[in-house]
């Protein structure tokens, strides 16, 4: 079943300003709020509807910047919501946000907020809870594993880049990273450096580089059923889900 559902999502942001006069410091706290709209497609298993006790693993997926909006149906042009338009089943809930056209790219806290409203009104295995994106969203996959350690059990970031200086943020989530050798977008050593960063740290990660991909990864990547298998096969709690 795959539904097309507008959100709306109310970002809270603490500003702290600091003044002086003289020798004279203070601190002062100013807070404003703004509602942020965020339309996203939905998709849900057949069986979903069949077991109502059930909780299902959810696979985020981040798109690139073409996609970016207020049409939804921009979504649908690449990744999992383009296979699942042209009829293609998955054993996991899929969420496709859209990049509000007001946003230069991924806000991690906003999709935070989407994906603990999705976990509130859903049944979702919070075991099981897995995020790639491509290009921009690519960044996005990084940026929010990144803010957020532990929130994922898996990673798959596509042509994406991160630039953030690393600690040890992905030690504790499996990373597969994809990308095309001659991309002129955003230069394959960029996830090369990234791989090497990661498993520097002594995180679980692999890649895998096309050698005649440009920027567009993201076909090839997604129309291979391994990385579904491979989500699947990572729990946080060590479960592994169903393979499929």
């Amino acid at each position: 079943m795959r539904t097309a559902i507008p959100g709306f999502i109310l970002v809270s942001f603490t500003l702290l300003i600091s003044s002086g006069m003289l020798a004279q410091t203070s601190a002062n706290h100013f807070s404003a709020s703004r509602v942020v709209k965020m339309d996203y497609l939905l998709y849900l298993p057949s069986a979903y509807n069949i077991d109502k006790q059930a909780k299902f693993p959810l696979v985020l997926f981040l798109h690139g910047s073409g996609e970016s909006g207020s049409d939804l149906n921009l979504v649908n042009k690449n990744g999992l919501p383009k296979l699942i338009s042209e009829g293609k089943e998955f054993p996991f809930v899929v969420v496709s946000p859209q990049c509000p056209a007001s946003e230069s790219s991924w806000d991690s806290r906003i999709l935070k907020l989407l994906l603990e409203d999705i976990i509130a009104n859903y049944r979702i295995d919070t075991n099981r809870l897995y995020l790639t994106g491509l290009s921009i969203g690519g960044w996005g996959t990084w940026d929010m594993a990144f803010r957020y350690p532990g929130l994922f059990a898996a990673i798959a970031p596509v042509c994406g880049f991160f630039d953030y200086i690393l600690s040890d943020e992905f030690r504790s989530t499996p990373v597969w990273i994809f990308h095309g050798a001659k991309d002129d977008v955003v230069p394959a050593d960029r996830a090369i450096s990234m791989f090497e960063a990661v498993r520097k740290q002594g995180g679980e990660v692999k890649i895998t580089i096309y050698p005649e991909a440009n920027h567009d990864s993201w076909t090839e990547t997604y129309n291979n059923p391994e990385l579904y298998r491979w989500f699947l096969q990572h729990s946080k709690n060590g479960v592994a889900a169903e393979k499929k």
